[in-house]
């Protein structure tokens, strides 16, 4: 299955309340990495409860290209990468999705070789591999670029120590991967803590791995010979359920979100009470519910986690756009992550930015013709229309489907005016 981008428009007629109840399925922030780490597992892996996003598809293209088998049934993906034979990944592959660097790790400890085209993705700012790389060369894997291509050589894979420069994510999974069959100890100093790396070693430790240590900053990973199947049901998307906690606070009435865990959420909850929303927070669970008539927050500052995260600071600053008074969005970890601010001006948002900070004077939207220029940016535009009075058009949406799937069809059963047109 290709998913290429696809040209569509979502048509929004905003000012509606929402209510009812949503499910979340796995994250795509965990996934990703997840199906990568497949291609080092020799046996049958099913992973539950896992939507067709764009970004999903694209990660299984490339697991297919190196002779990997994999297929959707219903909400599973079965992927077995037992005669996986190849190790390079080319542009038209890298290309779809920034995730695509999540390869090199398990090729390095599959094949002790892999060769990759630089990944794509979202353009929101300069997102450096070469942390990445630098962990893997303290880990003995020899790295050369080839023109727009990096080259590893990991027959001298060993273990190591290696101290992140910045708690990364990709690369803190990236070097999990790539140690989990290496010989020796290998210890990850200053790693990230994000949900999805605790995620990330669950699943490797139920294929057989042995990593200990994620969710804090010392990662430890005891190599071993071999990887065997598994089925593993990843972590909810709390980005997801982010989002739509978001939407039922702008718009007002009552959203229920399920298949999230209220623990990955505590930034954003502060953020919505404070804004003036009332949120419950149940096991697997959260509702949120008010008038509509929100506070815009002083200060959102993104930060790694337990932070407050950058991928809900579009769908944030849309919030305050449409609220009452005067804050402040301060954008630590992307340069380029302000790129819908000037869509959201077209539906009448008063936001002024200055480096990586935001200033953001809550007022009434209105609708308008507004383009998605990245995934999270998109989502933000969404929630501002459906907030927004009058009809407004969001075009380039297939931005959106690289990490919501159906977010149309969620929508209207919370009882949103949004239909997916053809453009």
């Amino acid at each position: 299955m290709k998913n290429e981008p696809q040209s569509g428009a979502y048509v929004i007629d905003g000012g509606f309340k929402l209510y009812g109840e949503t499910e979340i399925m796995s994250a795509k922030n965990a996934v990703l990495p997840i199906i990568a780490c497949c291609a080092a597992v020799r046996g049958e892996v099913r992973l539950g409860r896992c939507e067709q996003t764009s970004d999903a598809m694209a990660m299984l293209d490339i697991l297919r290209s190196l002779g990997g088998k994999c297929r959707f049934e219903g909400m599973d993906i079965y992927i077995d990468c037992r005669g996986l034979d190849k190790h390079t990944v080319n542009r038209s592959l890298t290309s779809r999705l920034r995730s695509s660097v999540f390869i090199l790790g398990p090729l390095v400890a599959a094949l002790r070789k892999a060769e990759i085209s630089y990944p794509g993705g979202c353009d929101i700012g300069v997102r450096p591999i070469d942390i990445h790389t630098s962990g893997l060369a303290a880990l003995g894997v020899k790295l050369t670029e080839d023109g727009d291509k990096i080259v590893c050589d990991g027959r001298g894979l060993h273990g190591g120590e290696t101290v992140l420069p910045f708690p990364s994510v990709g690369a803190t999974e990236n070097l999990m991967m790539a140690a989990m069959l290496c010989r020796g100890r290998t210890i990850i100093r200053n790693a990230a803590q994000e949900p999805e790396i605790a995620d990330l070693q669950n699943f490797i430790n139920a294929c057989g791995g042995r990593v200990r240590g994620a969710g804090g900053k010392v990662i430890t990973v005891e190599g071993t010979d071999s990887l065997h199947g598994t089925d593993y049901v990843p972590i909810g998307d709390r980005i997801a359920a982010g989002t739509f906690l978001i939407g039922g606070a702008m718009c007002g009435g009552e959203v229920t979100v399920k298949g999230a865990d209220p623990s990955h959420l505590g930034s954003l909850t502060e953020l919505l009470l404070a804004a003036g929303a009332e949120v419950t927070e149940y096991t697997g669970a959260l509702t949120v519910s008010g008038n509509g008539k929100l506070k815009t927050v002083k200060k959102a500052e993104t930060r790694p986690y337990p932070g407050f995260p950058t991928d809900l600071q579009a769908p944030v600053t849309a919030m305050m756009a449409a609220g009452e008074g005067k804050g402040y969005i301060i954008e630590n970890l992307f340069e380029n992550r302000f790129r819908h601010v000037p869509e959201l001006r077209k539906m009448g948002a008063d936001i002024t930015v200055c480096g990586r900070a935001a200033t953001v004077r809550g007022r009434r939207l209105h609708g308008a013709v507004v383009t998605a220029e990245d995934l999270r940016g998109g989502a933000a535009l969404v929630l501002a229309a459906l907030k927004a009075e009058g009809r407004s058009v969001v075009k380039d949406i297939y931005h959106i489907d690289r990490g919501y799937y159906d977010f149309d069809e969620k929508l209207r059963e919370l009882g949103a005016h949004i239909q997916r047109e053809k453009v």
